[in-house]
Order: structure tokens, then C-alpha cells, then sequence
């Protein structure tokens, strides 16, 4: 059987596409690509500097300063004192950030549940554990490029 690397290329490109589209509506309760990453990223992590965002996105850090300044003048983000006790600030999601987070990523969600709506469960939870594994060995990947 051969190994459909170049299907897997071709299949990825167009559903980045879509997922990028999506973020791209704007409406007042719409976040900009890099804030709905950034958020999300806090969200599941907790607070993050300027260094950790940097490492995490592979970005350079002034890439993150602009991005994260911007989130800030949006009321989605404020700047806190390390809660470990480092010396380099943090970024917390704010409440507004919160509530916009959840409303974009619930339509989201509701979008897929709808795309999805012929799979079996097995099939959507085959698809997300074989998809975390697959975003898990692409940081994997630029992590050893470094």
C-alpha cells in the first residue's frame, strides 16, 4: 500500500483554508486569527510572557509584542506579575477576552458538530486522536529545526 503523504499535504491545505476563513469573518464578537491563537493557548495554559508565546508560536518576539499589545488595546488581554515569583510579566485573558473566546469557539464547535453530523462517534473520536498526534509531531518537528 503506498503512503498517501501528498492526499495528506493536499488535505491539510484545504482545511487550513476553511479554518482560517472562519476566523476571518468579522463581527464585533470576532477575534482576529493571532488573538483567538493567543487566547486559546492562555486559556489552556495559563499565563504566558512574552519569551513563552515566542518559543510556543515559533514567532519572533517582536511578532508577539505586536500581537499581544494589540489584544491588550482590545480589552482582551492584561499584563500581571509572574503568579510563580519570575521576574518577566505575564499575559492573563481578561473577562471580555473570555467571553469572546467562548462565543467564537463555540460556533465553531457548533459548525463542526454539524460537519460531523454523519460520523459515528468512533469515527469524530478516531479523527481527534489521530489529529492531536498529528499537530503533536508538527511542534514536535519545528521544535527540532530550531
Amino acid at each position: 500500500m503506498e503512503r498517501r503523504i501528498a492526499d495528506i499535504e493536499y488535505e491539510q491545505m484545504v482545511q487550513s483554508r476553511y479554518a482560517i476563513a472562519q476566523l476571518q469573518r468579522k463581527t464585533d464578537e470576532e477575534l482576529e486569527r493571532s488573538a483567538y491563537l493567543l487566547l486559546s493557548r492562555i486559556d489552556a495554559e495559563g499565563p504566558k510572557s512574552i519569551g513563552e508565546l515566542s518559543e510556543i508560536f515559533r514567532l519572533d518576539a517582536s511578532t508577539v509584542q505586536r500581537q499581544t499589545g494589540s489584544a491588550m488595546r482590545a480589552g482582551l488581554l492584561d499584563r500581571i506579575p509572574d503568579p510563580a515569583g519570575g521576574i518577566a510579566r505575564k499575559f492573563q485573558i481578561t473577562p471580555d477576552g473570555r467571553d469572546r473566546l467562548a462565543t467564537v469557539r463555540e460556533r465553531s464547535v457548533t459548525a463542526l458538530e454539524r460537519i460531523l453530523t454523519k460520523w459515528t462517534d468512533d469515527e469524530v473520536s478516531q479523527f481527534a486522536d489521530m489529529l492531536h498526534r498529528f499537530n503533536a509531531d508538527i511542534e514536535n518537528y519545528t521544535s527540532a529545526r530550531r
